[in-house]
């Protein structure tokens, strides 16, 4: 009997990391969606991609602000000293201006935790 114990607690743990990987990748494809009706229309993600009016985003998590080369930023985003991580990213898709003030981003935010939930983990694929 003592042998079944590891061997559950084996199969319960395989479990919830295939429930959370899934979890994981439903939300990138929901967030995919987002950044198609909120932010492509400024942002390329390709690998090596253009900039357009606002800097490719290939890369973003773990990069700082201000960084893409060739992309010409404020001085506020140059200056912010923001590496861009799940945890800075969603107070600044809620209301970029607040986070940085004097940034050029004409988007106002995203209102719904979900959708930057899913966006950021979208962005995190990214690389």
């Amino acid at each position: 009997m003592s042998f079944r114990a590891p061997l559950v607690a084996g199969i319960l743990v395989s479990s919830i990391v295939l429930v959370s990987n899934a979890a994981i990748a439903q939300d990138a494809a929901e967030g995919e969606k987002v950044f198609r009706r909120q932010c492509f229309i400024c942002h390329t993600v390709e690998k090596g991609g253009p900039t357009k009016q606002g800097p490719n985003l290939f890369g973003l998590v773990g990069r700082k602000t201000g960084s893409v080369e060739g992309f010409r930023y404020t001085n506020a985003n140059k200056n912010a000293d923001i590496t861009w991580s799940p945890e800075t990213l969603d107070p600044y898709l809620t209301n970029p201006r607040k986070v940085i003030p004097g940034t050029n981003m004409a988007f106002a935010g995203l209102s719904k935790e979900d959708d930057r939930k899913n966006l950021i983990a979208y962005l995190q694929t990214l690389k």
